[in-house]
């Protein structure tokens, strides 16, 4: 499962969505978001709005295409990275939130496959690419509030946690995702610069590590997972009905 154009991707993050969603599966959550963010890049090329628009499609195309390997690698039996495995793991499991697997998508797909693809695209000169690599995370950014909404149709419980801390969680959320960009063009630079040697000891080194952080995310401590079991409570438990309020 590997796309060569934007619409390509697109085409097989719906294909995944149907699939999950018939399987009862959370897997559906993160394509959801992530086929959204994609339609906004692709919105942006045909607005010439990059850089460099014919390398962005490229870097889109490229990054997207490590999620779809992992997705299909685990389906398959297969062996994924350990922050995917991560990840998909949870497909069944009761406890995590809806914005726990999403957090876990965002963190395997930013932390680890974005700095990858964005060495694999520009090479040695991946310094030319630092605009629109953060244009990129600045449209994750900006859904950030737009997807909160959905969830709270969906956890009322974070929606009147919402009201009393205002836009507290999305500046936090914003927050966390200026963490992993940063975390990832550091990672890019590492990577670009390289040897093919040096690149699997780095990624083996970077899953690991992303893949601590996912376990956290899908295991807080004590007291988050206090709180995280309360919302689960009160939250919508039907993947269908989550799934088509996060597509809204």
């Amino acid at each position: 499962m590997q796309a060569h154009t934007i619409d390509q991707v697109i085409e097989l993050l719906a294909d995944i969505i149907e699939t999950e969603i018939a399987e009862n599966s959370k897997l559906a959550f993160f394509p959801i978001l992530y086929k959204k963010v994609t339609e906004a890049v692709k919105e942006g090329i045909e607005k010439q709005e990059f850089d460099d628009n014919v390398r962005m499609e490229k870097l889109d195309v490229v990054f997207a295409n490590r999620y779809l390997e992992a997705y299909t690698q685990f389906k398959s039996g297969g062996k994924c990275s350990y922050c995917w495995e991560v990840a998909f793991d949870q497909r069944f499991k009761f406890w995590p939130l809806t914005l726990q697997h999403l957090l876990l998508g965002i963190n395997a797909h930013i932390n680890l496959d974005l700095g990858i693809a964005a060495a694999e695209v520009s090479g040695s000169e991946i310094e030319n690419l630092k605009t629109d690599f953060y244009k990129i995370n600045e449209l994750l950014s900006s859904m950030v509030e737009g997807v909160q909404k959905d969830i709270n149709r969906i956890s009322p419980i974070i929606g009147l946690l919402d009201k009393i801390a205002g836009k507290l969680d999305e500046r936090l959320v914003d927050f966390s995702i200026q963490i992993a960009r940063d975390g990832a063009w550091t990672y890019a630079l590492q990577y670009a610069n390289a040897s093919e040697k040096e690149r699997k000891a780095l990624t083996s080194d970077r899953d690991q590590s992303i893949a601590w952080l996912g376990r956290d995310i899908a295991q807080p401590g004590l007291l988050l997972s206090a709180i995280a079991k309360l919302v689960k409570v009160f939250e919508v438990k039907s993947v269908q009905k989550i799934s088509s309020a996060l597509s809204s």
